[in-house]
């Protein structure tokens, strides 16, 4: 039998060799990618803009896509795919929606928030076959949208009606489904009972070439803003069989089932569209190095040094509650409810913030649809387009606010804080289990771990030198928002539990989510800096070129004070070489061609 040392000595070397894995694979993408800015690259910026303007996804990325099998990543390993942990699916993502989240969104993405429901509740025969559909390069769309009721999919009127042989006949339109075209089997959302309620709905695997001829037919396609390359259309079936088998789960299991999926995807989407928010930053700062402004370069302006700094600072929060809401699904299936709709609510609206503001920074080429800054405006329309859909803003939102009355009383003093696993940047995870999640959080350690951060870090000496009395007060001010915020919410009238909320219920989701953005951001820090100190580096397998980094406090006490202001809490004095050290590190990762995320991964070109 091994000893503790010897277990701990040969988990961390499986988890080294796992982590290998993973950034062989995500080298191997970039490798197949090539350099953005190399003009003779046929999936250069160049060409994927050129297919923006089009409206078409770049035949020759999806032929690349299909050569690395990017499909595996969507199929559990069990079944013969790649994929056991949802934050290495966000990272691997990131590579495609670096270069266009139209390609990131049309031939990946939403194959999986489509697989996800037969991943939890499918058949055996289910999984089998749609396993074998994704890993010989098929398509699954996921069909959950009626316009007349857009996020309240409990009100829609799609209809699988039960026949009397088992099976079901589908009437009704689906409307802005990505994908509904090119895909060769659908995940429908119908109702199934007339009556009101949670059980009306089921959700169901319908495979197009096991229908009959002339039951269906395509509608016109729906042109974006956005995300410009997706094939959004709709579908209307007419008086349309399909057997028993396409039942995904039981009758009446649609709303559970969705809410558990959901928990999947609006944690791991939001980690994968980081990748356009770094895009968006390296455009920037190479502007900004490039062009002269008054006889000096732009980057020698106060205002745009300040503004790259403060964009690459959100980009660390939003890979920071990413990395959180990611790994939760695996470690705290209890909590995951509420943390998957803050990431999903607040990342694409803090990157949305950020591309403004880097928009000033660019001035008149914000507007250029091409050349060597056109990917900064097509990353600005596209990033807003991934809060929408059945997962949206007010979505979730409504997903938070009913869930903070019984959180505040009972979950947010008292019991262990959030466990260092969530915080692991690389260090495995167990498999995981889309059965084990709750459908409302029972308990919140992310929230808790910010009580006593003050105490903590009044006292963490040379760990923090000239850091300590900013981080302290950033950290006192974000416990007396949290004692604020729970009053508020223990007080919330019956009303603002509903979908008759309050604005002020609407904001103190917000408040809620940047508290656990900035507790993620703590956690993320004590686990680099422990490690520094115990001579570990950062986990199991090859470090990153600015391992220390993460370990050092300027970037958190940067991240604190972003989140304090957007809070509305007073702001302590902060080091005068703060902003200088960042943009440094902004610089260093520019020249040096590695990611503006946790991550710091190397990128091609």
């Amino acid at each position: 039998m091994l000893t503790p040392t010897e277990r701990k000595a040969q988990g961390e070397a499986t988890g080294a060799d796992e982590e290998l894995r993973i950034q062989h694979r995500i080298a191997d993408l970039e490798r197949r990618f090539g350099a953005p800015d190399d003009p003779g690259n046929p999936l250069g910026t160049a060409a994927l803009l050129a297919a923006d303007e089009r409206g078409e996804l770049l035949a020759e990325a999806e032929e690349v896509l299909t050569g690395f099998r990017l499909n595996a990543e969507f199929v559990p390993r069990e079944r013969g795919g790649r994929l056991d942990r949802i934050d290495t699916l966000g990272r691997v993502l990131r590579t495609v929606f670096r270069r266009d989240a139209s390609l990131g969104l049309g031939y990946g993405a939403t194959t999986f928030l489509a697989a996800v429901a037969v991943w939890a509740a499918g058949t055996e025969e289910q999984r089998r076959r749609v396993a074998e559909l994704l890993l010989n390069g098929g398509r699954l769309a996921i069909a959950y949208h009626e316009l007349a009721h857009g996020n309240d999919f409990v009100r829609n009127e799609f209809r699988a009606t039960p026949t009397a042989d088992g099976g079901f006949r589908l009437d009704g339109v689906k409307q802005v489904i990505n994908n509904v075209v090119r895909a060769e089997a659908l995940v429908l959302f119908s109702r199934t009972d007339e009556a009101a309620g949670s059980r009306s709905h089921s959700v169901l695997l319908v495979e197009k070439d096991r229908l009959p001829a002339g039951r269906l037919r395509y509608l016109p396609r729906y042109h974006t803003v956005g995300v410009r390359g997706c094939q959004n259309a709709g579908i209307e079936f007419t008086d349309c069989p399909v057997g028993g088998d396409a039942l995904v789960g039981e009758v009446g299991d649609g709303v559970e089932l969705a809410l558990r999926s959901f928990q999947i995807t609006r944690s791991v989407v939001p980690s994968m569209i980081l990748g356009g928010g770094d895009t968006a930053l390296r455009t920037a700062v190479g502007f900004a190095l490039d062009r002269q402004l008054y006889n000096r370069s732009v980057l020698e302006i106060p205002h745009a040094r300040a503004t790259l700094v403060g964009a690459f600072t959100d980009l660390l929060i939003c890979d920071c509650l990413a990395l959180a809401a990611t790994r939760a699904v695996h470690l705290l299936p209890a909590e995951t409810s509420v943390y998957a709709a803050a990431v999903k609510y607040l990342l694409p609206k803090l990157l949305t913030e950020t591309t403004y503001d880097l928009s000033v920074v660019l001035g008149a080429n914000f507007y250029v649809r091409g050349g060597e800054y056109g990917a900064f405006q097509k990353h600005v329309r596209d990033l807003p387009m991934i809060s929408l859909g059945h997962a949206g803003t007010a979505a979730c939102q409504a997903t938070i606010i009913p869930q903070l009355p019984r959180l505040a009383r009972t979950a947010w003093y008292g019991g262990p804080p959030a466990p260092d696993g969530l915080f692991r940047i690389r260090d495995p995870l167990p498999p995981l289990d889309p059965a084990r999640l709750a459908l409302v959080a029972t308990s919140d350690s992310l929230a808790r771990s910010l009580v006593g951060a003050a105490a903590e870090l009044a006292g963490s000496g040379a760990r923090t030198g000239a850091y300590r009395p900013a981080l302290t007060a950033l950290a006192g001010e974000l416990e007396a928002e949290l004692a604020a915020l729970q009053e508020e919410c223990a007080a919330m009238p019956a009303r603002d539990r509903t979908v008759l909320a309050s604005p002020r219920a609407y904001a103190g989701a917000d408040r809620y989510a940047l508290l656990l953005a900035a507790a993620a951001c703590l956690g993320v820090w004590r686990q680099q800096d422990r490690d520094r100190h115990r001579g570990t580096a950062e986990g199991p397998g090859p470090q990153p070129a600015a391992a220390g980094f993460l370990a050092g406090p300027g970037w958190l006490t940067a991240a604190l004070a972003r989140l304090v202001k957007r809070l509305g809490r007073p702001l302590p004095e902060l080091p005068s070489d703060g902003e200088g050290k960042l943009l440094d590190e902004v610089l260093a990762r520019y020249h040096e061609g590695r990611s503006y995320d946790l991550y710091d991964t190397p990128l091609a070109g």
